[in-house]
């Protein structure tokens, strides 16, 4: 019975040593910043997917008044076509190739719809529809929103990815198989800054004969 309770004790001061060692070496703060990070993405994704719903209404809105814009719309519901192709699964954010392909696909789309909206300013009309007026205002929000949800992913991943190559919490992320995570480059960052924006006080330009 003695050896049993000693067998215990030793048992449970191994696991006390154990948990402490691995959150003195980084552990723990590897496995929340991965789930930070996760939760920081599945943000990210669902600002895409909001702009990405607010498309096809804008496109057949201003199809209605311009028409004979179609070169510009077919590139924007070109380009959600292959933004919204592309399975944007939690897995992404481990495959460098595979997320700033996706990147590259969201920010096609972006300059898509900011040439969109750039077209728009030649229709007084349809610049005062009133459906317009409030999908390019939704629009407007959720750039915001993006922008918003992307900064807050640089912020995790650059606390993790730093405690994944910085000694000696890196051999505890070799032990275990924490890997660095993609981050937005630099191009992308300069990109958020640029969002599509609607300003519809400044004086029309006169329609195209």
């Amino acid at each position: 019975m003695k050896r049993i309770f000693l067998a215990r004790i030793y048992l449970a001061l191994t696991a006390v040593l154990t948990a402490l060692s691995l959150s003195g070496c980084g552990y723990n703060d590897m496995a929340q910043g991965d789930q930070s990070i996760k939760a920081a993405w599945s943000e990210v994704l669902n600002q895409y997917q909001r702009r990405s719903d607010l498309i096809p209404n804008l496109v057949s809105t201003v199809k209605g008044y311009a028409a004979q814009e179609q070169d510009t719309l077919t590139k924007v519901v070109e380009a959600r076509a292959r933004a919204t192709g592309i399975q944007a699964t939690p897995e992404l954010i481990n495959n460098p190739e595979a997320f700033q392909k996706f990147i590259a696909a969201q920010n096609q789309l972006q300059g898509a719809l900011s040439r969109l909206l750039a077209v728009s300013e030649n229709y007084p009309n349809l610049k005062s529809d009133a459906l317009f007026r409030d999908l390019t205002a939704q629009l407007e929000g959720t750039e915001n929103r993006i922008t918003v949800a992307r900064n807050r992913y640089i912020k995790a991943i650059q606390g993790y990815n730093n405690t994944v190559v910085s000694f000696p919490t890196n051999l505890m992320a070799m032990v275990f198989g924490f890997k660095e995570k993609p981050q937005f480059t630099v191009e992308n960052e300069a990109e958020i800054k640029s969002a599509p924006k609607v300003d519809f006080n400044k004086p029309a330009v006169p329609a195209k004969p």
